[in-house]
């Protein structure tokens, strides 16, 4: 049923590819344009997406007629959207009068369950068991309501010149990973 092994290798797959310590910068500069972000509304609305599709992923795609593929283009668009607004300072993405509804997208989807995260759960179903998956989808939930909690206290132990740093940096890394999410999923 339950195997740490398998529980420990789903957590830090899942991990690596939330990468929520490399996205503190997004988050920041988004609580900024929002005001406030709901850790606990975007942790839940990220969770149910996540198992959501662990269980019926695929399925619900072939519904919609949307190949992995496609799914993974579209989210890796959004993703490069937010990385141009981190380097330019350019505001695309008009900010929410609704700060709940900011921490659902962009936040819940695509930064922390986007494509690449949904996309690996429906990939580990063929190596891992659907418990252990679950598991690991949860002990990263809790990693990530750790990090929403503690932006303002990140915010003012890096100050206004280290995230800038950091927002740019990382601006480049999300567009870097937006083209290759890019180029690896597009059929031409």
């Amino acid at each position: 049923m339950f195997s740490i092994d398998q529980i420990l290798a789903v957590t830090f797959t899942l991990f690596a590819v939330i990468d929520i310590v490399g996205s503190i910068p997004v988050l920041v500069s988004l609580k900024e344009k929002l005001g406030h972000i709901d850790a606990g509304k975007a942790t839940i609305a990220s969770g149910v997406l996540m198992i959501l599709f662990l269980l019926v992923g695929e399925p619900f795609l072939k519904l919609l007629s949307v190949d992995v593929n496609s799914f993974a283009v579209a989210g890796s668009i959004v993703i490069f959207v937010i990385g141009l607004e981190m380097i330019l300072g350019i505001e695309f993405f008009k900010s929410e009068q609704d700060a709940k509804a900011g921490s659902v997208v962009p936040i819940a989807f695509p930064l922390v369950a986007g494509s690449g995260t949904l996309t690996t759960i429906m990939s580990l179903k063929a190596n891992f068991g659907e418990y252990n998956i679950l598991a690991g989808i949860i002990l990263n939930l809790v990693i990530v309501y750790i990090v929403l909690r503690s932006l303002n206290y990140i915010e003012r132990m890096l100050g206004k010149a280290g995230l800038m740093v950091l927002r740019k940096f990382f601006g480049v890394i999300l567009l870097a990973i937006a083209v290759k999410i890019f180029k690896s999923n597009i059929n031409l």
